[in-house]
């Protein structure tokens, strides 16, 4: 299992379905940068925000549970409508959020402790999301089984992270050097968008990782 051969298959399943997922999950990307649009202009850049944190809360579980949905369907050849995936998503909303809310707490007070611990965090909760979503694990049950799942595979994952993220990473940051603050709200709206967007593809490099990994005969004789 390859990463680079992970990396390979998840390029050419987000290429094949873009259309879809831009139908599924664009429109709930926008409306989350308009928010925290909203939200940046309303408080003081200088200072955090937790209605911003809310913001994200709010509409990041709607679409990234959609596209786990759309993911699962997909591999096994089904293709469910967009209303009925979204639909699906709501329904998953208040546990998505609640374990968002546990990851993002865990990962921040991890990156404040001198980086390292927060980015071991980040590789070992990366299932998490899968879990719940595909298993129906509850918040806590699901970290606890994510962390499991991913011992043994932790740089492979790290890796995979880094190859997605890096240059999404140094596009924001030419993005930023092209069109510095202050922006025009339309401009800042459409980079966001853009930005939030292509992270999806962490989502779809991840949920390939995940199926697998948990196929592994040591993995799937020993999950819960």
């Amino acid at each position: 299992m390859n990463a680079f051969e992970v990396l390979r298959d998840s390029l050419f399943f987000f290429k094949r379905h873009l259309a879809s997922i831009v139908q599924l999950c664009l429109p709930l990307v926008i409306v989350e940068a308009l928010l925290q649009q909203v939200v940046d202009h309303a408080s003081d850049p200088d200072s955090f925000s937790s209605v911003s944190v809310i913001v994200g809360l709010l509409v990041y579980p709607l679409y990234t549970a959609a596209l786990i949905l759309f993911l699962d369907a997909r591999t096994r050849g089904e293709a469910p409508r967009t209303l009925d995936l979204l639909a699906m998503s709501a329904r998953l909303w208040p546990r998505f959020a609640l374990l968002t809310a546990l990851n993002t707490l865990l990962i921040l007070l991890g990156l404040s402790l001198y980086f390292l611990p927060g980015l071991i965090l980040m590789v070992m909760l990366a299932f998490g999301e899968y879990l719940l979503v595909l298993r129906g694990l509850n918040p806590l049950h699901a970290m606890k089984e994510s962390l499991w799942l991913s011992r043994g595979h932790f740089w492979r994952i790290l890796l995979c992270i880094l190859c997605v993220m890096t240059p999404l990473w140094l596009l924001k940051g030419a993005t930023l050097a092209v069109y510095p603050e202050p922006q025009n709200p339309i401009v800042s709206v459409l980079i966001d968008s853009g930005h939030s967007f292509l992270q999806l593809f962490t989502s779809v490099v991840l949920f390939r990782l995940f199926m697998l990994i948990s196929q592994l005969p040591e993995k799937r004789d020993g999950a819960v």
